[in-house]
C-alpha cells in the first residue's frame, strides 16, 4: 500500500507540473488564489473619532477549490466509466458536464446573485472555518474544483493508465483506491502553489485590492474562454508544440521496476482479457481468445473522418487487426508494409477488413503527435491510428512488445496473436480465412507478395543508450545517469559497445556533450540502423569484414531512425560515430 502511494504521489506531481495542465494555471490564479484574497475592512470609529482599518480572516479558497478537484477526479476517474456504462450513457458525458460546469461558474463570477446559487448544494464546504466575510471570497471554490476535476483526467501516463482500467472494469480495491487518491493530491500539489501565489500576490498589490469587481469579472471571463478552448480541443493543439520538458522524468518513473511491478502494467489481467491467454503467439490455425477488449483511453485519432474515434462495437461484422506499433521502432518498420498491404487489398472485400494501428510510444519523443504524423508519412500509413500516450489500450490487451498484431473475427472474437515480427504469410492466410467466413461467397483477391525481411541469422540485438535499458555495454567508466567523461575500448567485445568523450547519459539516450564524443560497436548483421536526434552532422563509419565506408548524416528535425549499412550479405564488424555536441543517440538495430 506504501508503495503505490508513494507512486501516485510521484505520478501525480509530475502531471502537476507537465504541459498538459498549462491551459488551467491563468483559472487557478485568477479563481482560486486572486478572488481569494483578503482585503482590508474598516471598524466603526475609533477614541479619535477615525475609523479604524482591519484585514479580514485570510480566505480558505484555495484549498477549498483543491478538495473539489481532488475528489472530483478520485470519485470520476474509479467510477464515471462504469457509471456511464451502466446507464448507457456516452463515455465523453462528464467531460462535457465539466466544460458546462465551468461556463456556469465563470457566468457566476460575473453576476454574484447566480453564483449563490449554484453554490447553494455546497454552501457548508464553502463556509468551512470561514468568518468575517471569507465565505463570500470562498462562493464558487468547491465547484471550481469539482469542474477542474473532471477535466484533469486525461492529463497523465501510465499511472494514471492502471487506475483507468480498475475504474473501468470495476477491479477497484483499496489499493486502486490509494493510488488514484494520491495521484490526485500529487497533481494538485503544484496547482495549491500556484493558486497560493496568486493569493499571496494580489495581497500585495494594491492594484488587485482597488478593483477587486473588475478582477473577478475578468477571472470569470478566463474560465469561460478556458471552457470554450477545451470544447474545441484548443488546449490539445497548443500542447503539441510545446516541448514535453516532463518527458525524460516521466519515463524515469513509468520504467522504474517497482512501478511497473507494483501496477503490474502491460500484465493487469481482467475479466475482459483473462482469455487473451488461450491464444499462443504466431499459432498458424485460428483460436478462441475470448471477446476483443475494446479501443479506450485515446484522445487523438489519426486517418479517420474529422479525426472520429472508432470502436470495435461499431466494427462487428467486419474483421479487425489491432497493431501495436511506434514509428522509430525498426521492428514495427519492417512489419508496417505487410500491414499497409494487407489494408490495401482487403479494405473492401466483403464485409470488409479494418486495421487499427496503436500507437503506444516507446520514448518521450513518440508522445508528440506531430512527430507521429510525420513517422506515419514516411511509412505510408493510411489506416486509422490510436494515439495511446495513455497505454491504457496497451493495458487493456495485457501487450508488452512492438510490434503486436491482434487478429479480431466479425463476432468481435481474438482469433489469432502475434507477438513481434515474422509470420506475416500465416498471419494473411488466417486474415483471408477470417473473411470467408464472414461472407462465405466472398472473391478473394490473390494474395500479397511484400517480402519478408524479418532477421533469421544471429544478429547484434538492439542496442538502447538509455540507462534504463542498456544491456551491453563494454567500457570505462560505468554506465550511469549524468554527465561523464568516456573512454573507447581498443578491442571491442563482439554485439558490444562503448563511448569515447564526454557525453550527457540520461533516461531517453546519451547526449554528445563535447565536440570529440565518439561511439564504438562490434556488430554482426546485414543492416545497421541508428536513431538519432537533435541537430549536426554524424560521421558514421562502418568497416564491414575489414572494408571500411564512411558517410555523413545530416541530422534535424524530429528523432528518426537512419541508415548506416543495408541491402547486402550479413557481415561483422565495428560501426564509429563521431557524433557532434548536441546530438543525442537513441538506440542502434540491425536486421
Amino acid at each position: 500500500m506504501g508503495t503505490l502511494i508513494v507512486i501516485g504521489l510521484l505520478g501525480g506531481l509530475i502531471t502537476g507540473i507537465s504541459p498538459c495542465i498549462l491551459p488551467m494555471l491563468p483559472v487557478i490564479f485568477f479563481a482560486g488564489g486572486v478572488q481569494g484574497a483578503r482585503t482590508p475592512g474598516t471598524t466603526g470609529a475609533g477614541a479619535g473619532g477615525t475609523a479604524t482599518a482591519v484585514r479580514t480572516r485570510r480566505s480558505l479558497r484555495p484549498y477549498i477549490v483543491i478538495v473539489g478537484l481532488v475528489l472530483s477526479f478520485s470519485v470520476f476517474t474509479l467510477l464515471g466509466s462504469v457509471l456511464l456504462s451502466v446507464l448507457g450513457l456516452p463515455q465523453d458525458l462528464l467531460r462535457w458536464a465539466g466544460i458546462t460546469l465551468l461556463v456556469l461558474l465563470g457566468i457566476g463570477m460575473i453576476v454574484p446573485r447566480f453564483e449563490t446559487i449554484l453554490e447553494r448544494p455546497f454552501q457548508r464546504i464553502a463556509a468551512f472555518g470561514a468568518k468575517r466575510g471569507a465565505a463570500r471570497q470562498d462562493r464558487g471554490a468547491f465547484v471550481l474544483g469539482l469542474g477542474l476535476g473532471v477535466l484533469y483526467v486525461p492529463c497523465a501516463g501510465p499511472v494514471l493508465a492502471a487506475i483507468t482500467v480498475a475504474g473501468a472494469t470495476g477491479n477497484i480495491g483499496s489499493g486502486t483506491v490509494a493510488l488514484t487518491v494520491s495521484f490526485a493530491v500529487g497533481a494538485a500539489l503544484p496547482l495549491l502553489l500556484f493558486a497560493l501565489a496568486g493569493r499571496r500576490i494580489a495581497e500585495r498589490v494594491q492594484a488587485f485590492q482597488r478593483h477587486t469587481k473588475a478582477i473577478r469579472t475578468g477571472g470569470g471571463i478566463v474560465v469561460i474562454l478556458l471552457a470554450i478552448a477545451l470544447a474545441f480541443n484548443l488546449p490539445a493543439a497548443i500542447q503539441r508544440q510545446l516541448p514535453d520538458y516532463t518527458g525524460a522524468l516521466q519515463e524515469r518513473v513509468d520504467s522504474s521496476e517497482v512501478v511497473r511491478e507494483a501496477l503490474d502494467l502491460g500484465g493487469l489481467v481482467t475479466d475482459e482479457n483473462r482469455e487473451l491467454s488461450n491464444c499462443s503467439n504466431g499459432a498458424p490455425v485460428l483460436e478462441d481468445c475470448g471477446t476483443a477488449p475494446e479501443i479506450r483511453g485515446i484522445e487523438t485519432w489519426l486517418n479517420t473522418p474529422d479525426g472520429e474515434a472508432l470502436t470495435l462495437e461499431a466494427l462487428r461484422g467486419e474483421v479487425v487487426l489491432v497493431d501495436f506499433w511506434t514509428y522509430s521502432c525498426i521492428n514495427c518498420q519492417r512489419a508496417i508494409p505487410h500491414v499497409n498491404a494487407w489494408y490495401d487489398r482487403y479494405r473492401d472485400v466483403g464485409e470488409g477488413f479494418e486495421v487499427i494501428g496503436v500507437h503506444t510510444p516507446e520514448f518521450a519523443f513518440e508522445r508528440e503527435t506531430r512527430n507521429v504524423i510525420a513517422g506515419a508519412e514516411n511509412l505510408d500509413v493510411t489506416y486509422p491510428i490510436a494515439q495511446d500516450n495513455s497505454y491504457a489500450t496497451w493495458t487493456a490487451y495485457r501487450n508488452r512488445y512492438w510490434p503486436a498484431q491482434y487478429l479480431i473475427d466479425a463476432e468481435g472474437t481474438v482469433r489469432h496473436i502475434r507477438l513481434g515480427e515474422g509470420g506475416y504469410e500465416e498471419t494473411e492466410k488466417l486474415v483471408r480465412e477470417l473473411l470467408t467466413d464472414a461472407n462465405p461467397g466472398v472473391d478473394l483477391p490473390a494474395p500479397t507478395t511484400v517480402q519478408d525481411t524479418t532477421p533469421n541469422d544471429a544478429i547484434t540485438p538492439e542496442t538502447y543508450f538509455s540507462i534504463k535499458r542498456v544491456i551491453n555495454y563494454a567500457g570505462e567508466p560505468e554506465y550511469a545517469a549524468g554527465r561523464e567523461e568516456f573512454v573507447l575500448e581498443d578491442e571491442q567485445q563482439q554485439d558490444t559497445f562503448s563511448l569515447g568523450g564526454t557525453w550527457e547519459i540520461d533516461f531517453q539516450g546519451a547526449r554528445a556533450a563535447s565536440d570529440d564524443a565518439r561511439v564504438r560497436l562490434a556488430y554482426q548483421s546485414a543492416d545497421v540502423f541508428v536513431v538519432l536526434g537533435g541537430e549536426g552532422t554524424v560521421e558514421a563509419t562502418v568497416t564491414a569484414d575489414g572494408e571500411p565506408t564512411t558517410t555523413s548524416i545530416d541530422v534535424s528535425g524530429n528523432p528518426r531512425l537512419y541508415p548506416l549499412l543495408e541491402g547486402g550479405e550479413p557481415t561483422k564488424g565495428l560501426v564509429e560515430l563521431d557524433v557532434p555536441e548536441g546530438v543525442q543517440v537513441y538506440t542502434m538495430t540491425f536486421g
